[in-house]
């Protein structure tokens, strides 16, 4: 059953009476799509999160049909959820992280005790782990992210690669409950943040703190590739791979989501997939690398066949199989 502070919002013009009637409550915005499961599932979120945070306001808002609003807050997936206050925005979540959005709204509001969010039990967590520390040479799991570090820890560690000029990747453990308890077990390390090098865990503030100080710590890191380097390699790492919003199963926009129908229509399975939410730097500079603004994208043996338009292309003249699987 719904509660009196949600609210579907059906025009920019209704959009805009909410925020100015919220005065200096916290607003919720959910940009949904009715196509996405992951949206529904996060309104059942809502509806518990309404209940204990009454003085909250949450507005449901179907992305594309509102695209202007979206736009302004350039939003590229659903679900995605802008908390605000006064107008501004406080906090941009992409994905289904019940927990982030939780913790959000409890840092905004009061305090709320998070709904217990069971874990998908078809996904191997240390199989996924391993990935996420491999996903680059130097990989740090933090709180927040490293322009906004949600913990003083973070901020130092955060603080400390940049004087020495370290590049790095970095994950937040914030987003996702399962990397974030999954990970202490893992590494058989208690705190936040970690830091990882090839692959193998370097360890945490204080020991970052003892090698920066010795000035060990560059030597003791692996250098991180050109981003050309890491492109070239990524786009090569298998026959067909595509860079996209989400994974396969759960893809995060409609563009990824349509490419996944095609593929299913032709019974395509034989491809590899890297979800660009998930890395910023690859989410950026691969643009760049292509020349190609949008995602998905894809490559066949390391040669950048097209987005999904071309897809849909090459489908309709019956060419898209022979494309994806040259001789």
């Amino acid at each position: 059953m719904s509660t009196s502070n949600i609210s579907t919002c059906t025009s920019e013009k209704s959009y805009k009476k909410i925020l100015y009637d919220a005065g200096s409550r916290v607003v919720v915005v959910h940009f949904e799509a009715d196509w996405a499961e992951e949206c529904k599932q996060m309104n059942d979120v809502i509806e518990e999160l309404a209940k204990t945070y009454k003085h909250t306001l949450f507005v449901k808002l179907e992305a594309e049909e509102l695209a202007d609003i979206t736009t302004s807050y350039e939003v590229e997936c659903v679900p995605t959820f802008i908390i605000l206050r006064e107008a501004k925005v406080l906090e941009k979540i992409e994905g289904a992280n019940a927990s982030r959005l939780s913790e959000v709204v409890k840092h905004h509001s009061t305090s709320f005790v998070a709904p217990i969010v069971k874990p998908n039990p078809e996904i191997n967590i240390e199989d996924r782990l391993k990935k996420l520390i491999s996903s680059s040479p130097v990989m740090l799991f933090m709180k927040g992210s490293p322009a906004n570090p949600q913990c003083g820890f973070s901020k130092q560690i955060i603080a400390l690669l940049n004087e020495s000029g370290i590049k790095f990747s970095h994950f937040d453990i914030l987003s996702d409950n399962e990397v974030r308890q999954g990970l202490k077990k893992y590494s058989d390390w208690p705190t936040y943040p970690q830091l990882y090098g090839d692959g193998e865990l370097i360890g945490g503030l204080d020991i970052i703190k003892e090698l920066a100080e010795s000035g060990e710590l560059i030597e003791t890191l692996p250098k991180v590739e050109d981003i050309n380097e890491k492109l070239k390699k990524l786009t090569s790492r298998s026959p067909v791979i595509v860079f996209m919003k989400g994974d396969p199963k759960t893809p995060r926009c409609k563009f990824s989501k349509a490419l996944m129908a095609i593929f299913n229509n032709i019974n395509f399975t034989e491809f590899d997939s890297f979800d660009i939410l998930q890395d910023e730097e690859v989410r950026q500079e691969l643009k760049t690398y292509t020349n190609w603004p949008t995602y998905p994208q894809i490559y066949v043996k390391g040669e950048f066949i097209g987005g999904l338009d071309i897809v849909k292309e090459l489908n309709d003249s019956g060419e898209l199989m022979s494309n994806l699987t040259p001789s």
